[in-house]
């Protein structure tokens, strides 16, 4: 069934999420019907199906991999002195001694910090629409936006292992090799990315009931 466009009688309306074309709900349907976008025929709903389960199972499955993520290795260098294996705590330590304060922080803030506190935001929202659905929508909304702004970055890690994989290749003289701990990082991001998108932020402006 498609809903109709927005020019029709006064009746409830429905953003698409694919092109953006909003539309009105034909009177009279039947509860529970199948409305589609008349542009491109995406599924319309008020708000998506199981968002905040999805986003508390994709959290809670982020931060149980943060903490190996953070102390497991994520590369390993082997040269003709031996072998030593990195993580991204003592990576960002080795650039501080070496006075590479600026580079320390980037790494820090994109692969600690950013994670961490883009889980935190998100439980917060997916809290908040349940528990105090009036509070400080407005920021609320912007904070949402916030996450989803700076949490591709935290893949900076990722990119920078890949890329020494890739190009430090000397045979026998020095390789860099990826580590478990870089798995375990990129399905942080990973999850952290899917509890984001998952998130409905139009339950912000909703009033705390049926937020399934």
């Amino acid at each position: 069934m498609n809903a109709t466009h927005a020019d029709s009688a006064p009746s409830p309306l429905l953003g698409c999420e694919c092109c953006g074309l909003v539309s009105r709900v034909p009177q009279g349907d039947a509860r529970g019907a199948v409305l589609r976008c008349p542009r491109c025929r995406l599924r319309l709903a008020p708000r998506r199906p199981m968002g905040l389960q999805h986003t508390w199972a994709y959290l809670a499955a982020s931060a149980l991999l943060y903490v190996p993520a953070n102390a497991l290795p994520i590369m390993s260098t082997v040269n003709v002195l031996g072998r030593n294996e990195h993580t991204i705590a003592g990576g960002i330590a080795e650039l501080w001694t070496d006075g590479a304060w600026g580079l320390a922080v980037i790494v820090f803030v994109a692969s600690i910090a950013v994670p961490l506190l883009k889980m935190v935001a998100l439980a917060l929202l997916a809290w908040s629409v349940r528990r105090a659905p009036l509070w400080r929508r407005l920021e609320r909304s912007r904070l949402y936006r916030v996450v989803e702004a700076v949490g591709r970055w935290s893949m900076l890690d990722v990119y920078v292992v890949v890329l020494l994989a890739a190009m430090v290749g000397f045979g026998r003289v020095a390789s860099v090799q990826p580590e478990p701990g870089l798995l375990a990082f990129a399905l942080v991001v990973v999850l952290t990315v899917l509890a984001a998108r998952s998130f409905d932020p139009r339950l912000i402006w909703h009033d705390g009931a049926d937020h399934g």
